[in-house]
């Protein structure tokens, strides 16, 4: 059966708030630390901000008392009225740094936060890449840090000034009014219990009605993906029967949802104004009696109004804090997981031999499959080699190898005598070269992308490199010349243009190892001539290894190894391997100029 989307509750979306599940929110808390005491600071202006607040009720009683001739330490309704409003000035002071101090720890946690995973992930393994969708490790870096931010600046605040509110709201109603207190304490729990229960229930008639409309429009989804089969089967009237039935069953679950809700809303209003009307009753006879003041009453009420907020603002919080920790463990997965490696030994001379001994590979995520089945080959400093083979052969597969993309399996993979798991790998990767076969480009000027390799390199040496590129005739005819933005993925230029960019840059990094995938397969007949020249510069004097896939294009290497599955089948150059009749490349080069 196909997959349900749309389902009421995301699993992913909510955590309990367990020990262990809060052990995951704070493992964020060590970003926080850096500004602890900014972060204390604020803690103390929502202390004295929430009790400042909740003084405002027992003055607002008073001020009702003396109007009707009680006697407290000001008599002056005038001087009460003016206290309550130096009140709200004070609390208004203290919510403002609060609110300050807690958004400059969570912006700038945040920050940390964020950096700290981009560093992360631009340092994980090509593995890791394999396994994870794009779009859903930038929702990583982008809404699972705002969730966190939320709760940082906003919803941690929330929940100490709530608890306070609630804490220190029912101590000054015990100590003010203990009987009415007592009586409310006595009736109130029981109906929010009550309404918990009732209302669980309700949110799984809702979720299910939600699941049963996603079944639903699964049916849609399949038959508009499908409608070509649905048509030539004649299926229209069997897929609106079942879509009808789908939609009968979403009725049934609502209507018994909203029969419930009904219910429950009725239940609600009822007791809960019940309850108030049973306080207020209650509260009057106090007041008849002599008991209590009016005053007194009408601080009760504010005061109960206070923890209802903030008893209704509980659940809220309790929701976000759900969220909370499904972002941090998501955020934390990302942050623990284990980055390449940043020790090995480096050199100052790299002469550029590559040598392949009894290399064996299966990628991680396609374990089942042998890419490479014990690849030897050996390329001395200078030497020129092309790779040749169907698509799938493991032509790009030793290219990530050599990069160190992925570990070699079995066998070993040796740089200038030494085994690459040894060297230290920016500076393996930095002494290697590529011009790939699609050149992406960033979205920034010529002159960014070109100095890339290079990002201290002067004005004269990127021109330098441009020029060997064949790169500048074309660069000097833009008005902005190398601050001429390229576009994203550098869509404003040709794909010659491109080319040429990619080789300035190469040109620029002066490689002692340079791989070339087929950088012309894709270009028209002048832009490749002019490639194809910078490409015979950009060799000069470097060990260069050639993805080939069109077999014209290598005629002139020192050697080609073939490959045909995961194995070295043939080697030898051009001339040795067409001479081969009945070999293996000599059968591509004939279906291909066949073609």
């Amino acid at each position: 059966m196909a997959k349900q989307r749309g389902t009421a509750l995301e699993p992913e979306e909510k955590r309990k708030l367990n020990k262990q599940n809060l052990s995951k929110l704070g493992g964020i808390f060590r970003f926080l630390m850096p500004y602890k005491w900014a972060f204390f600071l604020g803690l103390v202006f929502l202390l004295f901000s929430s009790l400042t607040l909740l003084t405002f009720p027992f003055v607002a009683g008073k001020l009702i008392d003396t109007a009707q001739g009680g006697d407290w330490i000001v008599n002056d309704v005038n001087t009460i009225a003016l206290l309550l409003i130096g009140i709200l000035a004070v609390q208004s002071i203290f919510s403002f740094f609060r609110v300050w101090l807690f958004a400059l720890v969570s912006e700038r946690s945040m920050r940390d936060i964020r950096h700290s995973l981009y560093s992360r992930l631009v340092r994980l393994p090509m593995r890791f890449f394999d396994q994870r969708r794009t779009g859903e490790l930038i929702s990583r870096i982008t809404s699972d840090v705002s969730q966190l931010q939320d709760t940082f600046s906003t919803t941690l605040a929330e929940l100490f000034r709530q608890v306070i509110t609630l804490v220190a709201g029912v101590a000054f109603l015990l100590i003010n009014t203990p009987k009415l207190t007592l009586f409310m304490l006595g009736t109130f729990p029981v109906l929010v219990l009550v309404a918990m229960v009732f209302g669980r229930f309700i949110r799984r008639l809702s979720k299910k009605t939600q699941d049963e409309l996603a079944g639903a429009n699964v049916i849609v989804e399949e038959t508009l993906q499908s409608i070509a089969t649905v048509k030539s089967f004649v299926g229209e009237g069997f897929e609106s029967d079942r879509y009808g039935k789908g939609l009968g069953r979403v009725v049934e679950v609502a209507l018994k949802t909203a029969k419930y809700r009904g219910a429950f809303i009725s239940f609600i209003i009822f007791a809960l104004f019940g309850g108030i009307v049973g306080v207020m009753w209650y509260g009057a006879s106090l007041v008849a009696s002599g008991d209590m003041s009016v005053g007194e009453l009408v601080s009760f009420v504010l005061y109960t109004t206070f923890i209802g907020g903030s008893i209704a603002g509980l659940g809220d919080i309790y929701s976000q804090l759900q969220k909370a920790i499904g972002s941090s463990e998501r955020v934390l997965e990302i942050l623990e997981e284990p980055a390449e490696s940043e020790t090995g030994q480096s050199s100052d001379k790299f002469l550029g031999k590559i040598e392949f001994d009894q290399v064996s590979f299966r990628y991680p995520a396609r374990p089942e499959v042998e890419v490479l089945k014990s690849i030897s080959m050996t390329i001395n400093p200078g030497e020129k080699v092309a790779l040749a083979g169907h698509s799938g052969a493991g032509k790009s597969t030793i290219i990530q190898l050599l990069l160190r993309f992925y570990e070699v399996e079995k066998g070993a993979i040796r740089v200038d005598d030494r085994d690459v798991k040894d060297w230290y790998l920016k500076s393996l990767r930095s002494k290697i070269g590529i011009v790939p076969q699609e050149v992406l480009l960033f979205g920034g000027s010529i002159r960014e992308n070109i100095a890339y390799a290079k990002p201290g390199a002067t004005e004269e040496e990127i021109i330098l490199a441009c020029k060997k590129a064949n790169a500048w005739q074309f660069i000097s005819q833009f008005p902005e010349g190398l601050d001429t933005l390229v576009g994203e993925r550098g869509i404003k230029l040709s794909g010659g243009q491109r080319q040429r960019v990619a080789i300035a840059r190469a040109i620029l990094k002066d490689p002692a190892i340079l791989i070339l995938d087929e950088a012309t397969s894709s270009l028209d007949a002048e832009s490749e001539s002019l490639v194809q020249q910078a490409l015979d510069e950009l060799m000069k004097g470097r060990t260069t290894l050639i993805i080939a896939h069109r077999l014209a294009t290598i005629r002139k290497v020192d050697r080609i190894y073939v490959l045909s599955e995961g194995k070295i089948v043939e080697e030898g150059s051009h001339q040795e391997l067409v001479q081969e009749e009945s070999g293996f490349y000599s059968n591509l080069v004939k279906l291909q100029f066949a073609d």
